[in-house]
């Protein structure tokens, strides 16, 4: 059988709108992590980071939960390290971001710090996309000496917060 002259327009537009349903279903992710305080774009990897923890103790001030959850990466945890950082079978975990959410709004906003500042930051890259970073917090009048670290990690140019183990010090 002979496709007759009007078959290929047809097929042809049947093609063309093919290709746009499959752009239309495409959605851009909304900026996360550093991409989401405004840095100028000659901003060094450091200074991004630090921006991002010294963004998250003010968003915790604040109590903007929305802001704050878009400092934090797909799969990213907290861990309670409870003083005991060579053993982490008493540790409490929150994994998740749906977790960290709860964290944030049940236990540390109901505390209502007046300030949440990590400071003497330590930070080591260890590899292109991601980095630790060992600091001191203090919130009110708690300061944990060296007692967090962070770990970030770098996707489409934005540091994202993936894991933060707090209460290292031992007692």
């Amino acid at each position: 059988m002979k496709p007759s002259l009007l078959t290929a327009p047809l097929i042809a537009a049947c093609l063309f709108a093919l290709l746009l349903a499959g752009c239309a279903s495409v959605t851009s992710q909304p900026p996360a992590g550093s991409c989401t305080l405004d840095l100028p774009p000659d901003t060094s990897g450091e200074d991004a980071i630090t921006a991002v923890l010294r963004a998250e103790g003010e968003l915790v001030v604040a109590q903007r939960i929305d802001d704050l959850m878009a400092l934090w990466g797909e799969g990213a945890s907290i861990t309670d390290a409870k003083h005991t950082p060579a053993d982490n079978t008493d540790d409490q975990d929150w994994l998740g971001k749906d977790a960290i959410r709860h964290r944030y709004v049940r236990t540390v906003f109901p505390g209502a710090p007046a300030q949440a500042t990590p400071a003497d930051l330590e930070i080591a890259f260890t590899g292109g996309d991601r980095a630790v970073v060992t600091a001191t917090t203090h919130i009110g009048g708690e300061v944990a000496p060296a007692g967090d670290r962070w770990t970030l990690v770098q996707r489409d140019g934005c540091w994202l917060l993936q894991n933060l183990t707090y209460n290292l010090e031992p007692q």
